[in-house]
């Protein structure tokens, strides 16, 4: 279970860095009509009870939930979709 955590991680750190690329990521949300953001919560949902069953941390995941609530504000939502990626990458990449 371990490793499944670990690879979420780095797959939905993948997708908010992608989500935080300034023109890109705000054209991908509004283009879809704001799916990304269902989709993405619903991961970090999935990935945070996977995560704290293998006893991972779940900082990145909660912070991808909060992401996923206010990712729809421009400036605060790219930064946020940024600050998250960061996390989950950081979070993917340790050894516990």
């Amino acid at each position: 279970m371990e490793k499944a955590s670990r690879i979420l991680k780095w797959v939905a750190g993948g997708l908010e860095a992608l989500l935080g690329i300034p023109v890109l990521g705000g054209t991908l949300i509004v283009s879809t009509l704001w799916t990304p953001l269902a989709i993405m919560l619903a991961l970090h949902i999935v990935a945070l009870i996977i995560a704290h069953k293998a006893g991972r941390k779940t900082v990145g995941h909660i912070l991808g939930i909060i992401t996923s609530a206010v990712g729809w504000i421009p400036m605060i939502g790219m930064v946020m979709h940024i600050v998250t990626a960061v996390f989950l990458m950081i979070e993917a990449g340790k050894n516990e």
